[in-house]
């Protein structure tokens, strides 16, 4: 017998016949062809047995939404006789439309002399054991189908409620809602005239229990796609720039209608205005009208530009706190600049970023009106409230390397009228004391531009060497910051330093000491196409560092140029995953290892170099095995940053592959490569990601640990 399956695919078909605009008899006589009244007996309805003899399965239950025609009447489900279900009262069956089918005609045939609306397998989605849509119409084609399945998916009231015990009622009421939702969506792809056909059945009970659940069938005639009439944008046509501005809007007549279209267009207008001089523009609600009889929609969206702007001056609300020069000195834009609202949006961001303010506004004022041709003038009025500007921080922890480990701050952000700041820092540590203090100069001389000068003493034990240190440090550097990562970031300085240093006891014996008087001059630049400061997943970074340097030791003089080079490559693979790979060189040109202070020569080694030693651990070594330090230092690192998903795809593994080598000649010489390899995890948070890696050393040597662990803030690389 055929199943209830085959009864709803049959039911379907016959609705989708009568929507695709079979036209009804006006009248029957004796001498017309049998109407699907006269094909479908009553007897049929309660007798599925009837129906095995005509070579057809009983429909379950149709639902037909056509409000352009009142040839059908409603009659509830519950009034129909025989149904073999029982169905909520609210539920209505509406008869098909009786066809005017040729002599003799059967079923299978009548669907053959409609190919452009046939039922075919191939045109189903399921999307669940429960829910499937059916897409009949050929012609026109449904273009946006993709898009449409996604989007009914996301939103079903039936897949969002599926729990898989639903009954027939229950599915009943969701598929109402479901239905809706896809005339809605429809409408917002542009088909105005659409039909949705809703057939709910269930299957045979001769299937295994599991497969019992009653199932809801969309079918999708989307009919014809309506395109844009007239379209009225008001004012537009009135501003200097309206030829521009009406490109930004680019729905044009003839075009496909689509709501989401308008609305996107909308925002491109607007800001298209307010990026070129238009402060105080307007733009209402769009609205369509929907013209049935031309299938297309007119599209009124009235637009006042209100005339053009021009920055004027940027006015403080505290000039005592931050002066109206000093924003304005920090405003990406200069007096008679045209008028761009993201740049008054910049302005507030900027302000924000000092940190010394709890609140801060920026309106636009106008100043003078535009005259004829001449733009008018605007004023950005500043608004803020001071925070509170004295910070004391600390921490306390432990590391493998550098062991126990206490530092505490005490900071006056504005210190110095206007961002100046005064900084207080301390370091207790079982391998590092420092006591400093820091002056910095934010936005000095110009946006994210710093100057800071900074004095400290400090003692410092590390695996390579052991200094005591009074240094003096001048920097300013045009800074990449989270809120403004620059293509291109700079820094300029200069240094001088006393050092008293030696390598490490060992054994009890102590090493002779060496005092060193250096001064250096620096610079550094560094190029970045990364798409973030602290997890890349594509772009490049290259940094250049030089510093020509004199030291005297010992009575003796020496010259030498200090330079390094970093490079960094990200690519994303897939959706989840990132290569990420990197290179270092660096030497140190113009002096015997004698003339340079350990602490300024070059090691590999540690969390940000060759993961799986220790920090500085890598390079030549004394008769004592005491890591001396080099004149030439190659680095290399590769990684893949694969994505998981748990914790909502925060958790990503990755495994690593480090090698450096150090060499006491200039140029490296390669006699020593040291290779690490391991596995780490990161956590992605609002702010960067949190590493943790393990590396292990691939070829140790007899002290180095069989393990290393490395945690931080923000990538390896």
């Amino acid at each position: 017998m055929p199943t209830d399956l085959a009864r709803h695919a049959l039911a379907t078909c016959l609705a989708a016949i009568a929507i695709a605009g079979v036209q009804p008899l006006a009248a029957q006589d004796a001498d017309a062809p049998p109407s699907l009244e006269d094909l479908i007996p009553d007897s049929a309805v309660s007798d599925p047995e009837a129906w095995a003899q005509q070579g057809t399965d009983a429909p379950t239950e149709i639902a037909v939404d056509d409000s352009a025609s009142d040839l059908r009447a409603e009659t509830a489900v519950s009034e129909i006789p025989g149904m073999s279900v029982a169905w909520p009262e609210d539920v209505v069956f509406e008869p098909l439309e009786p066809l005017e089918p040729e002599t003799d005609i059967v079923f299978a045939d009548l669907l053959a002399d409609v190919p452009q609306i046939a039922f075919d397998e191939a045109d189903l989605e399921e999307l669940s054991d429960t829910l499937v849509l059916g897409f009949p119409q050929k012609e026109p084609p449904f273009s946006e189908r993709g898009d449409f399945i996604d989007r009914f998916e996301a939103l079903s009231t039936i897949e969002e409620l599926d729990d898989g015990d639903e009954n027939v009622a229950q599915l009943a009421a969701r598929a109402r809602k479901d239905e809706e939702l896809l005339r809605t969506l429809l409408r917002v792809y542009g088909y105005y005239d659409g039909e949705i056909v809703r057939t709910i059945a269930t299957r045979d009970a001769g299937e295994e229990a599991a497969d019992q659940r009653p199932r809801v069938r969309f079918d999708v005639i989307p009919g014809p796609r309506y395109t844009y009439g007239a379209i009225a944008l008001g004012d537009l046509a009135a501003a200097p720039d309206a030829g521009a501005l009406r490109d930004a809007f680019e729905i044009r007549p003839g075009d496909y209608l689509q709501s989401d279209d308008i609305l996107a267009e909308r925002f491109d207008l607007d800001r298209a205005l307010g990026e070129t001089g238009y402060a105080f523009a307007e733009i209402d609600n769009p609205e369509l009208l929907i013209d049935h009889e031309r299938v297309e929609g007119d599209l009124t969206m009235p637009v006042r530009p209100n005339g053009k702007y021009v920055f004027g001056e940027v006015v403080s609300s505290d000039e005592a706190f931050l002066s109206s020069r000093h924003l304005a000195s920090i405003a990406r834009f200069d007096a008679g600049d045209v008028y761009q609202r993201s740049l008054a949006f910049d302005l507030r961001r900027a302000v924000t970023a000092t940190g010394l303010v709890s609140t801060v506004g920026v309106e636009t004022r106008e100043v003078s009106p535009p005259q004829g041709d001449e733009p008018g003038v605007v004023a950005m009025d500043v608004t803020l409230e001071r925070a509170k500007l004295r910070t004391i921080a600390g921490a306390i922890g432990y590391g493998s390397e550098e062991g126990v480990r206490i530092q505490a701050s005490w900071e006056h952000r504005n210190f110095f009228p206007p961002e100046g700041a005064l900084r207080l820092r301390g370091i207790l540590g079982t391998r590092e004391q420092l006591a400093g203090v820091t002056f910095r100069k934010n936005n000095f001389g110009g946006r994210d531009k710093v100057l800071t000068v900074d004095a400290y003493a400090s003692s410092i034990d590390t695996t390579a060497y052991d200094a005591r240190t009074v240094a003096l440090t001048g920097t300013y550097e045009r800074t990449s910051t989270l809120l403004f990562q620059k293509p291109l970031a700079w820094g300029i300085g200069a240094e001088v330093l006393a050092t008293d240093e030696r390598n490490r006891i060992v054994d009890g014996v102590a090493r002779p000491r060496q005092t060193y008087f250096v001064a250096s001059l620096f610079g550094r630049a560094t190029i970045d196409t990364s798409d973030s400061l602290l997890d890349p997943t594509r772009g490049f970074r290259v940094t250049g560092f030089l510093a020509p340097e004199t030291s005297r030791t010992e009575g003796e003089q020496y010259y030498y140029l200090r330079n390094r080079v970093d490079g960094a490559f990200y690519q994303s693979v897939g959706a989840r995953t990132v290569i990420a790979a990197r290179g270092a060189f660096a030497s140190i040109q113009g002096a015997d290892l004698v003339g340079i202070a350990p602490s300024r020569r070059l090691y590999a080694g540690g969390g940000g170099s060759v993961r799986g030693y220790g920090y500085q651990a890598i390079g030549p070594k004394n008769e004592f095995m005491e890591p001396t330090g080099g004149r030439s230092l190659v680095e290399a690192s590769l990684e893949a940053r694969i994505g998981t998903g748990f914790f909502d795809g925060a958790v990503s593994v990755v495994p690593f592959f480090d090698l450096g080598s150090v060499s006491t000649s200039t140029t490296p010489d390669f006699a020593e490569i040291k290779m690490g390899a391991g596995i780490g995890l990161r956590y992605a948070t609002g702010f960067g990601p949190i590493r943790f890696d393990v590396g292990i050393p691939l070829n140790p040597e007899p002290e180095d640990s069989a393990v290393g662990v490395y945690i931080s803030l923000g990538q390896a690389f």
